[in-house]
């Protein structure tokens, strides 16, 4: 038995039966990093010493009794989540030797609940990409070809997870970056509800699309993580004072009955027909249990992707301007003046991409364009919301895939941003209304995997994961072989 290839819920049962220890369990792990990730690249940074010592503290709280769901279980984190005294460098030059003074209120989550943190995985520069092809580091390839990306801009922690180098991983999702990798590399990830999980210490891209979230080997795994990682924190102030509810209480319940919607647009020219038909194939296995699928229209989608790229290229013009190389981030050796030293600082520390964005950003925002792009965008916004409210008038889920394509070539779209963004059109309008969504594989086209994306109404992503759990009972799921 490989223990690397279980389920959380599988090594939890191990741990408190005494099967394996929590440090066999990590060096079972850290083994395989070394091993495999120097052709794969999902790790920046491998904490090794750091995740030995949690794995003893963690056996002591196993041989306690009093072990948590998450106790002595080894996870990976995006390198965009602060870590006290690790370094988080979002894949960026600008923040090479950066180390936090404290933790993302989701790191302190979990380390109240003893988990063994394996190490800070690769991305897209501050998480603005499709591909982790834009990370000054690592660039990650896909565990089923490394020839192929494994998307992005959480592509490091989809691809570990993928390769069995974590027993599950947390991203962040502005506009798909959990749930497109997660497609890719043919695991499990869920978006949820923009204010379900605090901010606080997630280094900002888009503040009103950025949400962290799950990625693991299934929906239940993603549960377990989810409830975890939720709740209020007064540190951030978009984060919801609510109740969190137990996000597994619904697995295994009856599907019968579920209203599962098909927006037709999801379906038309543009996505792959291998896609197309392994969604349509879930679709009619809902229908088989007894969910009722039903037809619907969404007209707005075409303007998605650009209405997307607007507000989040606004927000991150806004959010990257601390970087200068004084208060924040790489400075220049070059420079005899103050706007010298800062565009020199800049022209260093920002890749191509992320220079993109902040140029696209601050042409949004300016006093003779804001009004005919950034105002109507915001309308867009709207409009899309709307549109799934009427949507979900008559449904309990929607059903759509996750991207167009199956994985690319890791040099095919690199040079073409505008054909990298249109890449988007299945998963922006997720962000952009503040729902939850879970991707999870449905298919294979020539051995790469193809997701499927089930999105939910806000605050329920308990159905999300009922009705993407039902479906992974019985769906044959192929594991990468590196």
């Amino acid at each position: 038995m490989n223990v690397a290839e279980l389920k959380i819920r599988d090594m939890r049962k191990m741990l408190d039966g005494k099967e394996i220890s929590a440090a066999e369990l990590a060096e079972a792990y850290l083994k395989k990093i070394e091993e495999t990730d120097g052709k794969l690249e999902s790790y920046i940074t491998v904490t090794a010493d750091e995740a030995k010592a949690a794995a003893e503290k963690a056996q002591s709280v196993i041989d306690s009794g009093n072990a948590g769901v998450l106790t002595g279980i080894p996870l990976a984190i995006k390198d965009n989540i602060c870590t006290d005294g690790v370094k988080t460098t979002c894949a960026s030059k600008m923040l090479e030797d950066f180390v936090p003074p404290y933790n993302a209120t989701v790191m302190e989550k979990l380390n109240a609940e003893n988990i063994v943190m394996l190490g800070k995985t690769s991305m897209d520069e501050f998480a603005m990409g499709g591909s982790t092809q834009t990370s000054a580091f690592k660039k990650t390839k896909n565990p089923y070809d490394l020839g192929r990306v494994p998307g992005g801009s959480s592509g490091g922690s989809a691809a570990a997870v993928g390769a069995s180098l974590c027993a599950a991983a947390l991203g962040s999702d502005t506009g798909g970056s959990i749930r497109q990798p997660a497609s890719f590399c043919g695991v499990t990830g869920l978006k949820p509800t923009y204010g379900r999980v605090s901010r606080y210490g997630l280094v900002a891209f888009a503040s009103s699309l950025d949400q962290i979230g799950p990625i693991a080997k299934d929906a239940h795994d993603c549960a377990i993580i989810l409830n975890a990682i939720s709740g209020y924190d007064y540190h951030d102030g978009t984060s919801a004072k609510l109740d969190v509810p137990d996000f597994t209480a619904k697995i295994g319940q009856d599907i019968k009955g579920m209203k599962i919607a098909m927006p037709k647009e999801f379906y038309a020219e543009g996505i792959d027909t291998e896609v197309r038909d392994a969604v349509e194939k879930a679709a009619k296995w809902y229908e088989q249990q007894g969910a009722e699928i039903i037809e619907c229209s969404m007209p707005s989608l075409k303007y998605a992707v650009a209405a997307y790229y607007l507000i989040a290229s606004a927000e991150a013009s806004s959010n990257l301007s601390r970087y200068d190389g004084i208060k924040y981030g790489h400075r220049s050796e070059v420079g005899d003046s103050y706007s010298d030293l800062v565009c020199n600082s800049r022209s260093e520390g920002f890749g191509d991409e992320v220079k993109r964005r902040i140029l696209l950003g601050n042409y949004a925002l300016s006093s003779g364009y804001y009004d005919a792009y950034y105002g109507k965008a915001m309308a867009l916004k709207q409009k899309i919301r709307e549109e799934y409210d009427s949507i979900f008038a008559n449904c309990d889920v929607i059903l759509t895939p996750t991207a167009p394509t199956v994985a690319y070539g890791v040099n095919e779209n690199i040079s073409d941003p505008a054909k990298m963004y249109q890449a988007d059109i299945c998963t922006v309008t997720v962000n952009i209304a503040s729902l939850p969504a879970i991707s999870t594989p449905c298919g294979y086209d020539n051995g790469m995997p193809i997701g499927m994306s089930i999105i939910g109404k806000r605050w329920d992503e308990a159905s999300v994961i009922q009705a993407a759990d039902a479906y992974e009972k019985q769906f044959a799921y192929v594991p990468a072989k590196l």
